[in-house]
């Protein structure tokens, strides 16, 4: 009777060990997962008039948006993945933590107030999954939040046309450039090195004009540059 006990009390302690190791590696794949914060905007008649925008804590990110590369385009769904760089993943996630995770009210709730399309802020984790819509928010952080990402979009459908642009209608080159240089004059881009493969791309086309391969140049030259 003593040793079935004993093989009993065993085989308990056996399973309650498995169990608490199962139990630890649950826990610790859970800790390591990494926090996302997504940014989504709806606005009909903008271009695009749809992306989303989703930022890892470690670094890890996707855009999508569903932007038209000619007028006569019916849409040109784009999908890129990326690193953003240390100091936008350290920046996000201050601001996420100063807007207290969007819990609660973002929007102003003021009528007179012009549609700028809807915004969606979104941030998770292993504890926690909350998002807010606006229009616009008087919150200082969410306000920089908007700013970044509307800025780092432009960024990607910057690359996303020029991409296009020299595989299939180069004279279009300078003219984009332009824009793109002008945009980074009036501090409107955000992480200009994701796009820095197609501007090298660009810069080292021998059938691509001078100004142009110049251009791109210089504005490899600014993605380069560290950060203020």
């Amino acid at each position: 009777m003593a040793f079935e006990f004993t093989k009993a009390a065993a085989i308990f302690r056996r399973r309650a060990a498995l169990w608490l190791c199962f139990a630890s590696l649950c826990f610790g794949l859970q800790a390591q997962e990494p926090a996302v914060v997504t940014f989504t905007l709806d606005f009909p008649g903008s271009q695009p008039d749809h992306y989303v925008i989703s930022i890892s804590s470690d670094g890890h990110s996707t855009y999508d948006s569903n932007s038209k590369l000619s007028d006569d385009s019916e849409g040109d769904p784009f999908h890129l993945d990326f690193v953003v760089s240390d100091a936008a993943r350290a920046r996000v996630l201050d601001l996420v933590k100063r807007a207290k995770y969007f819990q609660g009210e973002l929007d102003s709730k003021k009528r007179n107030l012009a549609s700028t399309g809807t915004k969606t802020l979104a941030y998770r984790d292993a504890t926690q999954s909350t998002q807010a819509s606006y229009n616009y928010s008087p919150i200082p952080a969410v306000q920089e939040l908007t700013s970044f990402f509307q800025n780092f979009s432009s960024t990607l459908e910057f690359g996303h046309r020029i991409e296009y642009f020299h595989h299939y209608q180069k004279l279009a080159l300078d003219e984009e450039l332009k824009r793109l240089e002008d945009t980074a004059r009036q501090h409107g881009l955000e992480e200009l090195q994701v796009i820095a493969p197609i501007l090298q791309r660009v810069a080292e086309d021998a059938s691509v004009i001078n100004p142009v391969r110049a251009r791109a140049q210089r504005l490899l030259r600014q993605a380069a540059a560290p950060r203020k």
